[in-house]
């Protein structure tokens, strides 16, 4: 692909992940396990309170072509087709599920060094029209998101970004739900060598005069084992540690304190991933 600015889905991700990845209160595990001619097989359990969850996804690649098959304990199917390059700076994904057909949809996506485009469509009668498109470079890029609902002939979604990248410093600008939340984010790569790096990110919604802002940071304790926090001003404070053990197992372990509940029990979660 091209380098470029990305898609629209790129701004703002670097401190998103910083401050959303990595972090849940509930228990995980999964293991992937592979095949000779390269089938990728992946069981996973998810355990939300006194609910469990699972589901088996399968992954196999020919050539350009990555095909991925995903069934769950409630017999939903949900597969997902994704051709890599049929044309120069393309990719297309195909996406339908059994038994809800309506939630399927094609997606075409084009990369170029001065602009990123992506856009989609539902596949049903009266389907959702999605596109969302970039302008610019790797260092400055301007961009827009917008979903329209041909049922209702309603525009149901409506954004604009703005993205701002150096060598050790991105900064963002974005306008969210038909321009009712303003949000705005850093974030500062401190020391490449030990992945240290502070983010934050600031939002304002406008029907409600709300305010939120989330400030974290993450660090490598050594090269297989990194830590993360995050505060608001709502007082929730969190921390994570992930480990890879011996290129085997993936285990992160997080927390959750409310500053203003304290009488409240922290939430602990832990994600076990292995791996052949």
């Amino acid at each position: 692909m091209a380098k470029g600015p990305g898609l629209y889905s790129d701004i703002g991700k670097n401190v998103r992940d910083l401050l959303y990845k990595d972090y849940q209160t509930d228990h995980m595990f999964a293991l992937t396990t592979s095949t000779l001619n390269g089938m990728v097989i992946t069981p996973t359990a998810l355990k939300m309170g006194d609910i469990l969850l699972a589901d088996l996804s399968t992954q196999i690649k020919s050539k350009n072509v990555l095909t991925h098959l995903k069934v769950d304990t409630a017999s939903n199917v949900l597969t997902t087709i994704t051709i890599d390059e049929p044309a120069p700076g393309m990719k297309s994904i195909f996406t339908f599920a059994v038994p809800d057909q309506s939630s399927g949809k094609v997606e075409f996506q084009y990369f170029h060094e001065n602009a990123g485009i992506s856009t989609s469509i539902g596949l049903k009668a009266v389907p959702v029209i999605s596109f969302s498109g970039v302008a610019g470079n790797d260092k400055l890029a301007l961009g827009t998101d917008i979903s329209f609902d041909t049922a209702t002939r309603k525009f149901i979604k409506c954004n604009a970004g703005l993205n701002f990248s150096s060598s050790d410093l991105i900064a963002s600008l974005s306008l969210n739900d038909r321009g009712d939340t303003l949000t705005g984010s850093y974030f500062h790569t401190v020391s490449p060598l030990t992945n240290t790096a502070v983010g934050a990110e600031f939002s304002h919604c406008f029907s409600s005069n709300e305010n939120t802002l989330t400030i974290g940071i993450q660090h490598a304790l050594d090269p297989l084992t990194n830590v993360k926090a995050k505060v608001n001003n709502y007082g929730k404070a969190s921390a994570a540690i992930q480990h890879i053990w011996q290129q085997k197992a993936i285990v992160t372990i997080s927390g959750e304190v409310d500053a203003l509940a304290i009488e409240k029990s922290a939430k602990v979660g832990l994600c076990l991933i292995l791996m052949p």
